[in-house]
C-alpha cells in the first residue's frame, strides 16, 4: 500500500502521520467556534478532538454548546469501525439549511463515551470554524470532517488518490 510522505514539520506543528490508529480522543483547552450566517452557533471551551492517522482533528462540542433551534432531527447515518453509529443533522440558521452538516455518537463505543451526544460540524459548508483564533479550513474532500489549521501538517486523507491510505 502506498503511503505518502509526511509534510516536513515547522515549529509548533504536529503531523497527521504521528496521530494513532486506533484514534484517540483528547480534550481541547482552546475556544472552538463555529459560525453560521453571521451566527455563533457553537461555542465552547470544553471540546474534544479524535485524533486519528491521516487526518486532521476532528472536534467535538457538548450538546449544551449548540445553540438552541440549529440542528434538525438525528438521521440514522453511517458506522465507525472506531467511534460506533453515528446520526447526522441539518443545520439550520434563518434561511441557510445545510443538509447533513452535523453528526454525532449517541452511543459510542467504550473509548469514546465522553462524546457520547457531542456534535462535530463540517467545516466546509459553515461561514467559519475556529480553533482559538485560528480559522480552520476543510479537510480535502467533503467526506471527512477534519478541520486543517496551520499547526496540523499533512498530507490529508480525502482528496482525490488517498482512498487507500
Amino acid at each position: 500500500m502506498f503511503r505518502p510522505v509526511p509534510t516536513p514539520l515547522l515549529p509548533g506543528q504536529e503531523s497527521v502521520w504521528d496521530y494513532p490508529r486506533p484514534p484517540r480522543l483528547e480534550r481541547v483547552t482552546q475556544r472552538l467556534r463555529v459560525i453560521l450566517g453571521g451566527r455563533t452557533i457553537a461555542d465552547t471551551l470544553s471540546g474534544w478532538r479524535v485524533l486519528e492517522t491521516s487526518h486532521p482533528p476532528t472536534y467535538y462540542f457538548p450538546r449544551n454548546a449548540v445553540a438552541e433551534g440549529v440542528l434538525g432531527p438525528g438521521q440514522r447515518a453511517g458506522i465507525c469501525e472506531w467511534k460506533g453509529r453515528a446520526v447526522m443533522f441539518d443545520v439550520t440558521v434563518g434561511v441557510q439549511d445545510l443538509p447533513g452538516a452535523a453528526w454525532a455518537y449517541p452511543d459510542p463505543t467504550p473509548g469514546f463515551r465522553d462524546i457520547a451526544g457531542a456534535v462535530a460540524f463540517y467545516a466546509g459548508p459553515m461561514e467559519a470554524c475556529f480553533v482559538g483564533d485560528v480559522r480552520a479550513e476543510p479537510q480535502p474532500g467533503g467526506f471527512y470532517g477534519g478541520w486543517v489549521t496551520p499547526d496540523v501538517a499533512g498530507p490529508f486523507k480525502g482528496g482525490p488518490g488517498t482512498m487507500g491510505w
